[in-house]
């Protein structure tokens, strides 16, 4: 017999009742996704990750997705023999790489993304922070300090940018004509040069500016974890702010988290740090009790 034969149908009912004050809740509200990490490579996740956001949709949920491709880009590079080089985490974006960046992210990824959306009977549209100057960026700055120096050097790393302002007006019209918008992490200055910006800032700057209920970031670990390994949630920004200064919060998951506090502390309802290596990660989050992941929330 099939998975779908043997399945307990009051299993199904009573997942589909505790989901169900949830969709009323957030019935018309918009929930920013940020989507990268395993659950972008991975066949079966690709899949849950697409029907997730089609089912949002569906309930009354305004799903807006943004996503990363960092592996892709490196992949593309290298089959260019174009060096990859990297400062504090960061690729040195020059202009060869940036026209490569662009390729990957505004053409090759978004519309894979837009188009299995669109196969799961979504209307998904690929957009990049360069559409309608959605996005405006400016360089970002790299300091480097060494103890021996008595000022900190800025680093050129090219163009990598860091988002100056989010324009909402055509996210906001696609959403309410029943698009899901799918934007790449590509900014534009005043001048008309691109840059390059890390996913999940773009994602809490998107959330910021569209006073978004939920801010979810999809990641490779179950979520932010105490010193036994237990993953913590329902975490006031104070709660945060603590972790942070006593060394809990530390390494390559500061920066994610540092991006999730700023959206809730500029007026994101809630942001979720969630493993994206499970399938359904977002529904699970959104709509049971438990939940995937670490929560994050304003106190006041």
């Amino acid at each position: 017999m099939t998975d779908q034969q043997t399945r307990d149908p009051q299993l199904t009912v009573e997942v589909l009742s505790e989901a169900l004050p949830y969709i009323q809740r957030f019935s018309g509200k918009t929930v920013v996704v940020k989507y990268g990490g395993n659950a972008m490579t991975e066949d079966t996740l690709i899949d849950s990750f697409a029907r997730d956001m089609v089912l949002l949709k569906e309930v009354g949920i305004n799903p807006v997705v943004v996503h990363g491709g960092g592996p892709q880009i490196g992949d593309l590079l290298a089959k260019l023999n174009i060096e990859s080089r990297f400062v504090n985490g960061m690729r040195v974006t020059d202009a060869e790489t940036m026209d490569v960046v662009e390729m990957v992210l505004g053409g090759l990824v978004n519309k894979g993304i837009v188009n299995l959306i669109n196969q799961c009977g979504g209307k998904a549209i690929g957009l990049t922070g360069k559409d309608g100057s959605q996005i405006r960026a400016r360089q970002l700055k790299v300091e480097h300090q060494s103890p021996e120096m008595t000022a900190p050097e800025i680093i050129d790393i090219g163009h990598v940018g860091e988002v100056e302002h989010v324009s909402t007006d055509l996210i906001e019209m696609l959403a309410e004509r029943d698009f899901i918008p799918v934007i790449a992490p590509i900014g534009v200055d005043a001048e008309g040069h691109s840059y390059n910006i890390n996913a999940d800032l773009v994602a809490g700057k998107v959330a910021e500016a569209l006073g978004a209920e939920k801010l979810m970031l999809l990641t490779n670990v179950a979520g932010l974890m105490n010193g036994e390994g237990e993953v913590l949630t329902g975490l006031s920004t104070q709660d945060v702010d603590a972790l942070i200064s006593d060394g809990t919060i530390h390494g390559g998951m500061l920066p994610k988290i540092r991006c999730a506090l700023e959206a809730v502390k500029g007026g994101v309802q809630s942001a979720h740090i969630i493993d994206g290596r499970v399938p359904h990660a977002t529904l699970l989050e959104i709509f049971t009790n438990a939940g995937v992941g670490t929560q994050i929330l304003d106190a006041e």
